[in-house]
């Protein structure tokens, strides 16, 4: 079962800031200078503070995420610690996600987190079409309005057949193929199998309004777009800027050798 963060942080410091309250404005009153204040409101007063900058922190200026999944290797991969920024798309409020403050639009190129229309877990992928962009993906070949996009073959890569999602290439016994691909102003890497297996033959969508295409870097093995539809402007969470920590598990050390900016 996932557990609602955000709603048990709100709940949290809704509940402290309560006691806070309360012991103030009636139980401080009725206590005498010798008697010692109750362990809830002790408690209360230490925590809230703290709470209430890890709320304002997290909905409002970053918030962290680990990668789950290989979609958007290699630019992410399992393991990584990054970080969102929540700002940037526009203000929302923690746990209902209201947009109340109008700031920048998603843009082509972007990393960006966000709810999928079929899942209530958060996803993270890349933003390929805007609002009223025409998408065609042909046999591994992706066209944003009618023309190619520019992409540049950098290297070949070995598939490890010990990484369980790795199984579409290692099927076909083929190699990964790692690109520079260019989409708006972003260049950004690439990954997928030499001969294209998991979405064959051609699509075509055209974005609606206020939604959005998103694609997984590691196209031959990513639910994105292309299998569950356009995400909406209402599920967007923020965009994905930094990874400042890798770790894979308690079996490992963690890592700082990827921190940087995403591209």
């Amino acid at each position: 079962m996932d557990i609602n963060f955000p709603l048990i942080l709100v709940i949290v410091v809704f509940l402290s800031g309560l006691v806070i309250l309360l012991d103030k404005l009636v139980l401080a009153k009725r206590r005498d200078e010798a008697t010692a204040e109750p362990v809830v409101v002790e408690y209360s007063k230490s925590f809230f503070p703290v709470l209430f900058i890890v709320l304002i922190l997290r909905s409002f200026i970053a918030e962290p995420f680990q990668i789950p999944s290989g979609s958007m290797i290699p630019t992410l991969e399992v393991g990584d610690f990054i970080l969102v920024n929540k700002f940037t798309y526009g203000i929302r409020l923690p746990v209902v996600r209201t947009k109340v403050l109008e700031i920048n639009k998603p843009e082509r190129g972007d990393v960006m987190v966000f709810f999928p229309p079929h899942d209530k877990r958060y996803f993270i992928k890349r933003v390929i079409g805007l609002p009223g962009d025409k998408i065609t993906y042909s046999n591994g070949s992706l066209y944003l309005n009618n023309k190619l996009v520019e992409n540049e073959l950098l290297k070949n890569e070995k598939v490890d057949k010990s990484f369980h999602d790795n199984h579409f290439c290692y099927s076909a016994e083929e190699h990964y193929q790692i690109f520079d691909e260019t989409i708006g102003d972003t260049t950004h890497l690439m990954r997928k199998c030499t001969t294209p297996i998991a979405f064959p033959g051609e699509r075509t969508w055209v974005v609606p309004e206020a939604h959005y295409f998103m694609m997984g870097d590691n196209r031959d093995h990513s639910s994105d777009s292309r299998k569950w539809g356009m995400v909406p402007e209402k599920n967007i969470v923020g965009k994905a800027f930094a990874i400042w920590m890798h770790w894979k598990g308690f079996s490992s050390l963690p890592s700082f050798s990827r921190a940087g900016s995403i591209k």
